[in-house]
């Protein structure tokens, strides 16, 4: 009798902690408090590359992906924005810009910062080139 008992036990407290689990949203991978997922903003395929050398003007480009689209993507340098374009290669934009022709003799870093749809997914990311004169 009493070994019936503790498995009535068992099962019950099993079956109400499953019970519990699955009204507190707190089953298998991901949730979160706003219940949005996301994939995270993501900048690569730098170039020229981290701490390469470049001429005043020399164009630049990278790889942006997860974004919310063009308007989005914000470059900078020295905190001041800089233009530039985009090419939709469907799973991504190739950014492509151009260094300020004043900017002589001293390292810079591209700034950049991709927007996604859910802000926690944003990204912010950048490269040091060191330009000649």
């Amino acid at each position: 009798m009493q070994t019936f008992r503790s498995l009535v036990a068992v099962f019950v407290l099993g079956f109400c902690g499953m019970s519990w689990a699955q009204s507190t949203g707190h089953i298998g991978h991901g949730g979160g408090s706003d219940g949005a997922s996301c994939i995270k903003a993501k900048i690569s395929r730098f170039k020229p590359e981290h701490l390469a050398t470049v001429a005043p003007g020399s164009e630049f480009s990278f790889a942006a992906s997860g974004s919310n689209g063009p308007g989005h993507i914000h470059v900078s340098i020295k905190q001041q924005p800089i233009d530039v374009t985009f090419e939709d290669k469907e799973t991504f934009y190739l950014v492509k810009g151009k260094l300020p022709d004043g900017i002589k003799n001293t390292v810079v870093r591209i700034s950049v910062m991709l927007k996604s749809k859910v802000s926690k997914c944003d990204a912010e990311d950048g490269w040091l080139l060191k330009v000649s004169e």
